[in-house]
C-alpha cells in the first residue's frame, strides 16, 4: 500500500492555499513512487499492443487505480501530474481529477497531449463526465490528429455506455460523423469509429436498428477500412445475444 507516500494528499478544502502550495511536492513524491514501480519488461510488452513506450514505466491499470484510491480526488494535483509528461502519471491524473472542476480549456489542452491510445481512452473516461463531452465528441471529429480524432469516437462510445440520461437524438447526431470517418484507415481511428458504432447500437432497440442501417450503408462504401468497420459492427449488433438483451 502507499499510505506513507501519499500522506497529506487529502488536504482540507478549507485550506486551498496550503493545498495548492503542497501539490508540487506531493506530485514529486508520487512520481518517485511510480518510478520505483517501473518495469522495462512490462513496457516492452505494452509496446506490442501499440502503447507508446516513451516516458512509460510499465505500471498496470489496476495498480494505478489502487494508487488513485490511496490519493483520493484532487484536481490541482491532477494538473500537476499531467505536466510531468509521464505516461502513467497522466493516466493517474485522470483517475484523481474532479470532473466538476475540469474546464473546457483543460480538455483542449490535454487532448492535444495525447500520444497513445490507452492514455486517450482512460482520460476520455474523465472527459465524458464533464458537460462538454457531447459537443467535443462532435468537434473533435474534424481534427486531423490521430489521437484527437480517436478521442471523439472514444467519447461517443463512453457516452453511449454511461450517460443514462442522454436522449436517442443525442446519439443519432453521431451517425453521420461515424459514416464520414469510416474511410480513415489509421488503426487507432478506425477501431474507435467501430467502437462508437457498436456501443451506440447496443444502447437500446431503436438505436440498434439505426446503427445496423448505418453499418449497412458503410459496408457499401468503396473502402477496405469501411467494410471492416461495418462487418465487425454488424456481426455484433445483429447477434442473437444482443438482440435478446435488447428485447428484455
Amino acid at each position: 500500500m502507499c499510505e506513507n507516500v501519499f500522506e497529506g494528499t487529502r488536504i482540507s478544502k478549507t485550506n486551498e492555499k496550503a493545498k495548492n502550495n503542497g501539490d508540487s511536492a506531493i506530485c514529486r513524491r508520487i512520481i518517485k513512487k511510480l518510478k520505483s514501480l517501473s518495469s522495462p519488461e512490462a513496457v516492452v510488452g505494452m509496446s506490442k499492443f501499440g502503447i507508446n513506450p516513451n516516458n512509460t514505466y510499465g505500471i498496470s491499470i489496476p495498480k494505478l487505480r489502487e494508487i488513485a484510491k490511496d490519493i483520493g480526488k484532487n484536481h490541482q494535483l491532477a494538473l500537476e501530474l499531467w505536466k510531468s509528461d509521464i505516461h502513467e502519471a497522466r493516466i493517474l491524473a485522470s483517475f484523481i481529477d474532479e470532473p466538476e472542476k475540469v474546464t473546457e480549456n483543460q480538455l483542449e489542452k490535454w487532448v492535444r497531449d495525447f500520444n497513445s491510445w490507452d492514455v486517450c481512452d482512460q482520460v476520455c473516461n474523465l472527459f465524458e463526465k464533464t458537460p462538454y463531452a457531447h459537443q467535443k465528441a462532435i468537434d473533435w471529429t474534424n481534427r486531423k490528429e490521430e489521437f484527437i480524432k480517436r478521442a471523439a469516437f472514444a467519447l461517443m462510445a463512453g457516452l453511449a455506455l454511461h450517460d443514462k440520461k442522454a436522449r436517442n437524438e443525442q446519439f443519432e447526431q453521431f451517425f453521420p460523423l461515424i459514416k464520414e470517418a469510416a474511410t480513415d484507415d489509421r488503426n487507432f481511428v478506425k477501431k474507435a469509429v467501430n467502437w462508437a458504432l457498436r456501443n451506440i447500437g447496443k444502447r437500446n432497440k431503436t438505436l440498434n436498428r439505426r446503427a445496423i442501417e448505418i453499418a449497412r450503408e458503410i459496408q457499401e462504401m468503396n473502402s477496405k477500412t469501411a467494410k471492416w468497420i461495418a462487418s465487425d459492427a454488424l456481426r455484433e449488433l445483429s447477434s442473437q445475444a444482443i438482440q435478446k438483451r435488447l428485447k428484455q
